[in-house]
């Protein structure tokens, strides 16, 4: 199976892996402050992938040649769920992964000029489509005829750059550090900063708890890893939109965990996503067919 093909798979089963990360957060929250969530998924990442790395490999490759990148890219990625995990507070997970469907625009057009990657005129009409779905989604007052919708919800729009640039770092590393030290990097920043937090936020949990706060940072590390193997085999402006698949998993997991049903402009605008993601992901399969 050609590698490019191999990436998109391990980019469709992070980005389901994301959103049980998401579910466990938006039903922690309700308990638990943002701060301390995010402090035990990153935490929970370093430390599972540090005994992983140990026992399967015997080293702990935490050396970088760009530590620091390697850094931004972490805070980058904390800074995202931090913004993210807040919207999930006050709105329906659906429509909070629907908004941060942005993220493939930015990740296009930074892959473009950063990376010199090239994109082309379909792949941009796609991403464009896509945003189009994206403003269906936020449900603006002039389409809808309804009230202003809550103003957490454009916090997945800041979600969405940061991600875009996480992965466009994803990316550009994935040429410099060996994919495990890229693994392990992504929460050592970011458990370090949020740690600084911890004494004004911090409450024990109880039962349960200790599973939810552990199953964080599991989640978020096999994500994760599973994403820097995805872009060390495939370019990022094709995988960015291979995210829109999370809306589906996200859907669900709204009707099934929270009740909360999806409306006509929840779907509308992720029908509208789907078609743009088809419109950019179609060259490169027909690129992938002719090197089969």
């Amino acid at each position: 199976m050609p590698a490019i093909l191999i990436g998109v798979a391990l980019q469709l089963a992070a980005v389901a892996f994301f959103v049980a990360m998401d579910t466990t957060t938006k039903l922690m929250a309700a308990e638990y402050a943002i701060g301390q969530l995010i402090f035990a998924r990153f935490l929970g990442h370093v430390l599972l992938v540090a005994l992983l790395l140990r026992v399967f490999t015997g080293s702990l490759p935490w050396r970088s040649r760009a530590p620091g990148l390697q850094a931004l890219r972490s805070l980058c990625l904390a800074s995202a769920n931090y913004l993210f995990s807040h919207a999930l507070a006050h709105v329906p997970l659906a429509d909070a992964t629907a908004v941060n469907f942005a993220s493939p625009l930015f990740t296009v057009a930074m892959a473009a000029v950063w990376l010199q990657e090239k994109v082309s005129p379909r792949r941009w009409l796609g991403v464009a489509v896509g945003l189009v779905g994206v403003g269906v989604a936020l449900r603006p007052p002039f389409l809808t005829g309804g009230p202003v919708p809550h103003w957490a919800i454009v916090l997945p729009l800041g979600t969405a750059f940061l991600y875009g640039v996480y992965q466009i770092l994803t990316r550009k590393l994935a040429a410099v550090d060996d994919p495990r030290t890229t693994i392990l990097h992504t929460g050592l920043a970011a458990s370090a900063v949020t740690a600084l937090a911890q004494p004004f936020v911090w409450q024990t949990p109880a039962g349960w708890g200790w599973g939810g706060l552990l199953a964080l940072g599991a989640l978020g590390a096999v994500g994760h890893g599973l994403l820097v193997l995805a872009f060390a085999r495939a370019p990022a402006s094709l995988l960015a939109p291979m995210s829109y698949t999370q809306l589906i998993w996200a859907v669900l997991a709204s009707m099934l965990v929270f009740g909360d049903q999806p409306d006509r402009f929840t779907l509308l605008g992720a029908a509208i996503i789907a078609v743009g993601g088809l419109l950019v992901a179609w060259p490169s399969r027909q690129a992938a067919r002719r090197a089969a």
